[in-house]
């Protein structure tokens, strides 16, 4: 008899099990080797813990009510945990403070377009590091979390979520045109943000001058390149990405990262550097995070944090096919 699971779920078989607790393992001891203590959240939150942390981004939760009626969820990512950890256990403790864990997840999605239900998370929290010099710390974290997995040709795209929404507000749009502007530049649907923008009545120079921005990736010699747009809200952006450039430094064999001025990440509290991880083994992006320095400020602490989180069934993935590809083992 076949016994269906829901779509979007997945059984692992003890081979694949193995090598999930090995890349776990190496994850966790990179994490802990640079100072981030493990923590573990409930899978249950509070549903307006949740919504006031803006962790439900677009995808809508798992919620449900309890016996005593109050309306609950499953955790959809763990920043917004971690947030309420922070503000509940370690409000008067000294910063920055260091997070690390591995956790599931689960979201409300479309599976016929291939996306999961349930999945695997591991990241790192960084709480109350200053706004550059934090975001280089959590990009080191995750170039050493990449090499401990294993996956040689990941890429660490790095821009900026404040850039498009100031733009944008910078060329008169209001909030519903600038939203639907948005919701296109994040599909990187360019013949709808082309339409928005006009609809708008963006001036036709500025429609591509904004297109072609939102095209510019490569390199620390595309930070020069954007500022010749001479738009103020692209040239705050640019000197933002430009100290994290400073403080990266140099790094043997180079660092992983690619500037790229059309990234947008999903979830609302994130404001200045933004990161996102792709490996060209694979077609789907394997990781993400950023900044959100105003996310404490709604569980009443005024702390600045960063971090980042790899989907693990993807970087499984992406470790299989970059061996297949290389010639290596299985």
């Amino acid at each position: 008899m076949i016994h269906p699971i829901p779509p979007g779920t997945r059984d692992v078989l003890p081979e694949e099990m193995r090598e999930l607790r090995r890349l776990q393992a190496a994850l966790i001891e990179t994490f802990e080797e640079r100072g981030y203590g493990e923590v573990a959240t409930p899978t249950l939150e509070y549903d307006e813990v949740l919504a006031s942390g803006g962790g439900r981004g677009d995808h809508a939760a798992y919620r449900f009510f309890d016996e005593s009626g109050e309306l609950l969820a499953l955790r959809s990512e763990m920043t917004v945990p971690i947030a309420r950890l922070v503000a509940t256990r370690y409000g008067q403790a000294e910063p920055p403070l260091r997070f690390c864990y591995i956790a599931g997840a689960y979201r409300a999605v479309s599976p016929q377009r291939g996306e999961m239900r349930e999945f695997l998370q591991a990241g790192v929290e960084l709480i109350g590091a200053p706004a550059a010099a934090g975001t280089v710390e959590v990009i080191d974290v995750l170039e050493a979390a990449l090499d401990a997995a294993g996956l040689d040709s990941a890429v660490i795209g790095l821009g900026d979520a404040d850039l498009y929404r100031d733009l944008l507000s910078e060329l008169g749009l209001e909030e519903e045109a600038r939203d639907s502007a948005l919701a296109r530049l994040a599909a990187h649907d360019l013949v709808g943000l082309e339409e928005a923008l006009e609809a708008a009545g963006v001036a036709s120079d500025r429609v591509r001058s904004c297109l072609a921005l939102s095209q510019l990736r490569g390199g620390p010699e595309v930070l020069e390149q954007a500022r010749e747009h001479e738009v103020a809200a692209v040239s705050r952006a640019v000197d933002r990405l430009r100290d994290v450039n400073e403080g990266l430094g140099s790094r043997p064999g180079g660092h992983r990262v690619q500037f790229d001025f059309g990234l947008m990440r999903e979830l609302g509290y994130y404001n200045g550097a933004i990161l996102e991880v792709y490996d060209p083994a694979v077609g789907r992006v394997l990781g993400g995070g950023g900044r959100y320095d105003g996310l404490m400020k709604r569980f009443g602490l005024d702390l600045s944090a960063a971090g980042f989180a790899l989907y693990l069934e993807r970087v499984q993935v992406a470790r299989v096919e970059e061996r297949r590809r290389g010639g290596g083992p299985r």
